[in-house]
This record gives C-alpha cells, structure tokens and sequence, in this order.
C-alpha cells in the first residue's frame, strides 16, 4: 500500500484565485458513504494520515459525510473506528439518512421494518446478532432485542452527529440542500434526504456544496457542488477529497478483488 500511497505525492496543483477556498493555514479531507465498509475505511484513514504527514504543518480536519452504517458488512466497526480516531485527530461526524433510519428503529417495529429494507439487516448483524439467531426472531422481538444489543451510549453518540459544517466558500452536508433557501435556515430532513431539488439545480448556491448520499461511478464536481459519494458498499471505492487553499484533490481505497489499493489525483476537475 505504501508504494501506492507514495504515487499521489506529485506537485502542488496550480492556484486560481477564482476558485472556492478553505481558510488559510487549514487542510480538510471529507470522506464519502461508508456503509459498513471498515476495510475500505480503515486503509483511507492510512492513506490520509501518509498524505497529511507528506503534506506539511497544517490545521487538519477530517469530515465524515455520513452513512456510517448500513448496507456493508461492519456498521459497528466503522462507528468504533470513527471514535478511536476522533481520540487522536479532529474528525467531525455528519449525520445521514441512514443514521436517522438506525435510530427511528428504536421507536416501532414499523420503523424497524422499513430499516430493515434499506440495509438494517447487516448492521444489527455487526452488533453481535447471529445470522442464526436473527432469522428465528419475529419482528417484535427484533424490536425487543436491539436495545440490548446497541447500548443507548452508541445511540446517544451516533444521535449526536452534526448537520451541517461550514468552511470557507464551502458546506459539507450528507445529502444537500434546498436551493430556494439560506443555508441558515435549511431543515435537517433536506440535509439528510434531498435529492432531485438539489441535484438538478445549476445556479450558483451560498457556498459549494461537498455532499455524499447519492451514488456516482465517479466523483462529480459541477461547481456549486461536488459529489462524492462512489458507493463503496457496492463498487468497492471509498473517496476522500482533499481541500486546502483553493485546490482540490481525491485519495480512494479501492476493493479489487480483496486487495485493497490506494489512488489518487493531484487536482479534482
């Protein structure tokens, strides 16, 4: 990995000064969708770490987009793995629809239906749940279970994910916003959940917009916004991207065939 890793050390991309900025003096890697998968997690947390060392001094944040769980194999490694580096590192958590779905679980086995449809499955399994003991439980006594299985600690932790996070001319958030309104005013079930509103606006919004929740082949960048969510449950691609100054570059941990390698650009198009 470290011989790939090396490769995305090229030279710094050229500045435009008409191009979005963090502040001065601060470096943000923002990762996309997780889903479960802590392999994929767990080599682009190396690979940022030999990036930001490589890099030089700087203010560093990390930014998760949200959608920690669901879908992939190991949602509760990937929350402990967040945590352990939030010990070390300043990384800022944002909530997604996936996470909303995960605690509404909680409240009725109706809710715990429909989350179970849109991943849950996998997610209560890497709680500790056997496949064996899930497939004998009726739904209510899943519903009775799962407290015990997901300490109300991890809830409160996971229920305390941000919604927004603002830096320079940019705003991180899972799914996006509606561009009718300030930024000031944007509802938390937009900022998890929109769709079609955002992604099909063209204008200019408030601040370039760097989400995750819709899943793209590759990393969209369109201006006012950038998408990069490469649906790593599915494809086997978890991206960072890397703001510092005005420019703009992507590190990935790609799945091919169970060898977990490292690339990159030196400057996001």
């Amino acid at each position: 990995m470290l011989k790939a890793i090396r490769s995305l050390f090229g030279s710094t991309p050229q500045s435009d000064p008409l191009l979005p900025s963090v502040p001065e003096g601060q470096r943000f890697y923002a990762i996309g969708d997780i889903h479960g998968r802590l392999d994929l997690f767990e080599a682009l947390i190396e690979a940022i770490e030999a990036d930001d060392a490589h890099q030089g001094p700087a203010q560093t944040h990390m930014i998760l987009l949200g959608d920690l769980v669901d879908r992939g194999p190991d949602s509760a490694g990937v929350v402990r793995r967040a945590r352990k580096w939030q010990k070390k590192r300043s990384v800022r958590i944002l909530a997604g629809n996936h996470e909303d779905m995960f605690l509404e679980s909680f409240e009725k086995p109706d809710i715990l239906r429909h989350f179970l449809k849109h991943g849950g499955r996998e997610t209560i399994l890497s709680y500790g749940i056997s496949k064996k003991q899930f497939d004998a439980m009726t739904l209510e006594e899943l519903f009775a279970t799962l407290p015990k299985v997901v300490p109300e600690e991890e809830r409160e932790y996971i229920n305390n994910f941000e919604e927004q996070i603002v830096a320079g001319d940019y705003l991180f958030v899972h799914a996006g916003i509606d561009p009718t309104i300030p930024i000031s005013d944007q509802k938390r079930s937009d900022m998890l959940w929109i769709r079609d509103r955002f992604l099909s606006h063209q204008g200019p919004l408030e601040k370039v917009v760097i989400h995750g929740h819709t899943i793209f082949d590759d990393v969209v960048n369109l201006g006012n916004r950038v998408g990069i969510d490469t649906g790593a449950f599915r494809s086997g691609v978890l991206t960072a991207l890397v703001l510092e100054g005005n420019t703009q570059r992507i590190i990935q941990a790609i799945d091919k065939k169970g060898t977990i390698e490292i690339a990159g650009t030196d400057a996001l198009k």
